[in-house]
């Protein structure tokens, strides 16, 4: 459809673009969990595709040719070859920025667009941004079950059944990620008096030789009661998720050492009671490589409406390559 101002779409697609490249950086610094997959490389854009697959390597003991042997003896050469994936859906997102003919009477001139434009950019930027942020955190359900395949579903509180990636859980063990209960576990509701006896217990239960725990991201409630466990001894904040902005102490237990952030404060996107044990190596942000926060299409206009609505938008999921070696901690 022709505007009688085409130099307004114009302005409107150009801006859009110039800070989509800009959207794409604020959303993974934005969210804990998503900086740290940024500075692993784990953003990883796909091409195509109906699923996104994640190639994972597991142990089948019905077809491990695996042993030891003597001399001459026969060997297992049965083929064995545990190599599958996991496939997660694409998801989408989008957010609208709008201008009406008025709009466009009132702001004449391209800076005074560019001005009213800015403004409506970075509230539809802040949104999206937003709900990613906190959609991390579900399990996929939402809207419909169009939502990202997030925490809840990777690090579920009962991961001895349901599928997720496509793989059933009660019947892979490799495939289910660990949980400690502070009241069925522990004995006793999650406090601080506890909480670090718990996040050890826990944090040894996901070790396989060099692989371990690097990032614990809780919500409120247990990011406080950690730092009240941890007033009586120095606090030491890490470097790259403080300087990032995020509220950051180390926690130490189990032989190993990692970064305990807060990823509640203002709306506590993260659930409720729920602290994640994650090792980020086997944790992938896969958007696809054409819809990483850029434009959707031309511009649209109702047949009934005078007015200009750009859409920017988002499509991929959060990924995983091993839930064996996620954990939480919840009540």
């Amino acid at each position: 459809m022709a505007f009688a101002n085409s130099a307004v779409s114009d302005i409107i697609a150009t801006t859009i673009q110039s800070r989509s490249g800009q959207l794409a950086d604020n959303v993974t610094n934005n969210n804990a969990l998503l900086q740290r997959l940024k500075k692993r490389g784990n953003v990883r854009p796909f091409n195509g595709g109906n699923v996104i697959l994640e190639e994972l390597m597991y142990n089948d003991p019905n077809t491990n040719n695996t042993n030891s042997y003597s001399g001459y003896e026969a060997l297992n050469i049965s083929p064995n070859s545990p190599i599958s994936a996991a496939q997660f859906s694409i998801t989408q997102y989008a957010s609208a920025v709008t201008i009406s003919g008025l709009e466009q009477l009132q702001n004449a001139g391209e800076e005074q667009i560019i001005d009213l434009l800015d403004g409506r950019m970075a509230v539809a930027e802040a949104e999206l941004m937003n709900r990613i942020a906190s959609d991390i955190y579900l399990d996929g359900t939402g809207n419909g079950g169009k939502n990202i395949t997030g925490l809840a579903a990777a690090v579920p509180d009962a991961p001895g059944s349901g599928v997720y990636g496509g793989i059933d859980r009660g019947t892979w063990a490799f495939w289910q990620s660990k949980v400690y209960s502070g009241l069925t576990n522990g004995g006793a509701a999650v406090s601080a008096a506890n909480i670090i006896q718990y996040m050890t217990a826990l944090a040894i239960q996901m070790v396989r030789g060099n692989d371990k725990t690097d990032l614990i991201v809780a919500d409120n409630n247990y990011y406080s009661y950690f730092v009240n466990a941890m007033q009586a001894i120095q606090r030491v904040t890490t470097d790259d998720s403080a300087a990032a902005g995020f509220a950051s102490l180390k926690f130490f237990g189990g032989g190993q050492s990692a970064d305990v952030v807060l990823d509640g404060g203002i709306g506590n996107a993260a659930t409720t009671n729920h602290m994640w044990f994650l090792n980020t190596k086997y944790l992938n942000f896969r958007p696809h490589r054409d819809r990483n926060f850029v434009p959707i299409g031309g511009d649209r206009q109702s047949v009934n409406q005078d007015a200009i609505v750009r859409l920017m938008g988002w499509a991929g999921n959060l990924t995983c390559s091993g839930a064996q070696f996620q954990g939480v901690l919840k009540s």
